[in-house]
């Protein structure tokens, strides 16, 4: 029940909440984002602050994305079917509403590479060739299905175009090995133009799992490609093409913590990889903006008049710099630091975009209390701010979306926990008499970070009187190289083991009852969820896991080719089944005495709803109560909103009959 006088809002309420994402500019500056208004993400534009938002897809599948062309009055936007995550490619004619299918093979995945800067071609990584490996394509604006050149053939596992040069003459590329260990490429156009596409020196190497010894194993083995990094153990992302053709990466390569730096690419051509230091060390390398002891975690760059933004990542919330190069390594503030970081509301900054004159910067924000929503910065020494698109909260009041407070707990080991620690409106933290039930809410990855958004849900199950907590265990972003790493492999348990610590935190707090304690997780959450209640059977009182992993040995052998050896990096390897089995939650089903609701998609490439299957089927066998909620027509993500209030509505009665609210 509610804890004070505001109304007790239904689920369906709090769900009609529009959320707008990936805004970005036009040539012309009309601004283009997403939003879910008809219950799953549309192209939406709003032409300035006294025009009306205007809806131009109209689609029943999730749009994935949208990127305007840089020099035409066009969109190009990405759809799957399903949530099955095979995207296809499409233009939208921002002038007749008219859409090309680029792509047309909905049997593969097509991810986004960008438009080249004469807005004349696109790049995109597909996996048409082989399902487990993505090649690179370049097409033009107008061709559609077949018109595409395969430029480069991939090696297997995730390959990714990341940005165009300044001449349209070449490309950057990612090729993640694991979720922190990514080498960066770039790619010669003009010398792959004359050059086959394929790295193999014969035709059995052509073969991703090819076992020869004379099969490639580096992109740089092409003529056309060179290899950019040092350093082997890093992660580099959003590469951008300066002016003076330098790269621009986020990394940390040269620190525990991810910063803004720049590869001179003359000195990377000049010295193979082998033949440079990793680390900070590296020659070919300038740090160009960082934050103490925090990540950098987005950042724009407009390459004609030098201005850039970047983001900090501090315990959660982001922090905006605005600035221009001095120099190719030097950032200059435009504004103080203090007064750019004020200009956007606390919360996080998911995404960065330029306007065409650089006098603007929009950016993709939400808070505790603000569902996502465009925000446009007029850059000057004094930045100011207008919302040219927020669809509001239907009227919920602000009181019902309170903000956590950070807290950090001690574990098994003696390191400290971030964590996020929010109360039921009106509930006194030291009142004993109160004893609030708990959800632990575990995020995904593992190697995400829960952050300080609007989660409708959460404001939910607050008003209905739980408390939530939100840990970012060992193995979480956001905190450090070293701290990723620490869940690796076999230590895996070791961040299961942080749950229980936070249970024996909360069973401090006066307010709590350590008896109404609930796991709730999704997708490697999920898996935490499952660990949690196999691992530590007398701490919970029930447990929620969506789209969980049960077995990371059949989840291995079932989950998408592409991403399999990806997911080994930071599980275990296929062959290590003594590991695999050790951290596998279904291996220790008989332990599990709370009861459980599992929820899944039929259509999931990541985690296989084979995985649903066999924990409902061996929990229910034992006579737990277990409850399910499988669609047929979604994916890893519940995208439909239709599909979002069934599946929160019975899990909010689950909750109320097992655990009870306030």
């Amino acid at each position: 029940m509610p804890t004070d006088d505001l109304p007790d809002y239904p689920v369906a309420r709090y769900l009609g909440i529009d959320t707008v994402s990936e805004p970005t500019f036009t040539a012309d500056g009309t601004l283009l984002y997403l939003a879910d208004t008809a219950g799953s993400p549309d192209v939406w534009r709003r032409a300035g602050a006294d025009a009306a938002p205007e809806r131009l897809t109209g689609h029943d599948q999730r749009v994935s994305f949208v990127a305007a062309s840089p020099t035409r009055a066009e969109a190009a936007f990405g759809m799957d079917r399903g949530s099955d995550e095979r995207d296809q490619l499409f233009v939208y004619d921002l002038e007749t509403g008219e859409e090309t299918d680029l792509t047309a093979d909905p049997s593969s995945i097509h991810s986004w590479g960008g438009w080249s800067p004469d807005g004349d071609r696109i790049a995109y990584a597909a996996n048409r060739r082989r399902t487990d490996t993505f090649d690179v394509h370049v097409q033009r604006r107008d061709a559609t299905a077949d018109g595409s050149d395969v430029v480069l053939e991939g090696l297997g596992g995730f390959l990714e175009v990341a940005a165009w040069g300044p001449d349209g003459d070449r490309l950057a590329l990612i090729d993640a090995r694991a979720s922190f260990a990514q080498d960066l490429y770039v790619l010669d156009l003009t010398v792959a133009a004359d050059t086959d596409a394929a790295i193999a020196p014969d035709d059995t190497a052509t073969d991703a799992t090819a076992t020869d010894a004379t099969a490639p194993t580096d992109l740089a083995s092409h003529p056309a490609v060179i290899r950019v990094n040092a350093d082997d153990d890093a992660t580099y992302a959003d590469p951008t093409f300066g002016a003076d053709g330098g790269l621009y990466v986020r990394t940390n390569q040269p620190d525990d913590h991810t910063v803004l730096a720049r590869f001179d690419l003359e000195a990377v051509a000049g010295a193979s990889p082998d033949e440079r230091p990793a680390g900070p060390d590296d020659p070919a390398l300038s740090v160009v903006a960082a934050r103490d002891g925090w990540n950098v975690d987005g950042y724009a760059l407009d390459r004609g008049s030098g201005r850039v933004a970047y983001t900090a990542n501090v315990d959660g919330y982001s922090e905006l710099v605005v600035g221009e190069l001095a120099d190719p390594t030097t950032v200059r503030p435009i504004a103080e630091p203090d007064v750019a970081a004020d200009a956007v509301d606390p919360g996080v900054i998911e995404t960065l975009a330029w306007g065409p004159d650089a006098e603007r910067l929009v950016a993709g924000h939400s808070a505790t209390d603000r569902p996502g929503r465009a925000v446009v910065v007029a850059v000057d020494d004094r930045p100011t701010t207008t919302v040219l698109a927020d669809h509001g909260t239907l009227g919920l009041p602000h009181e019902t979306f309170p903000a956590p407070e950070i807290v950090r707990y001690e574990t098994f080991d003696g390191r400290e926990i971030p964590a996020y620690w929010t109360l039921p409106p009106g509930v006194d933290a030291d009142d004993p008499a109160t004893e609030v039930p708990v959800i632990v809410d575990i995020h995904g990855g593992p190697e995400h970070q829960r952050r300080p958004w609007f989660q409708p849900m959460k404001a939910f199950y607050l008003r209905r009187g739980y408390a939530v907590f939100e840990p970012n265990v060992r193995g979480s972003s956001g905190y450090g190289k070293a701290y990723t790493h620490l869940d690796d492999t076999d230590k895996r348990m070791d961040s299961v083991a942080d749950l229980a610590a936070a249970v024996d935190w909360l069973a401090d707090r006066p307010a709590v009852d350590d008896d109404r304690i609930v796991a709730y997780g999704r997708s490697y959450g999920g898996f935490m969820v499952l660990a949690a209640i196999t691992e530590y059977p007398d701490l919970w009182a029930a447990a929620v896991d969506f789209v969980g992993i049960a077995d990371f040995e059949t989840f291995l052998e079932n989950t998408g080719e592409w991403r399999r050896s990806h997911r080994e990096q930071e599980y275990g390897a296929l062959e290590n089944t003594e590991l695999l089995e050790r951290i596998s939650p279904i291996h220790r089903v008989d332990r599990i005495a709370c009861p459980l609701f599992v929820q899944h998609g039929a259509n999931d490439p990541r985690v296989p709803v084979s995985e649903a299957e066999q924990i409902i089927d061996a929990v229910s066998a034992r006579g737990v109560p277990v409850e399910s909620c499988v669609f047929d027509d979604e994916g890893h993500h519940t995208t439909s909103r239709d599909n979002r209030i069934e599946q929160f509505e019975r899990i909010a009665a689950f909750l109320d009959d097992h655990v009870g609210g306030a």
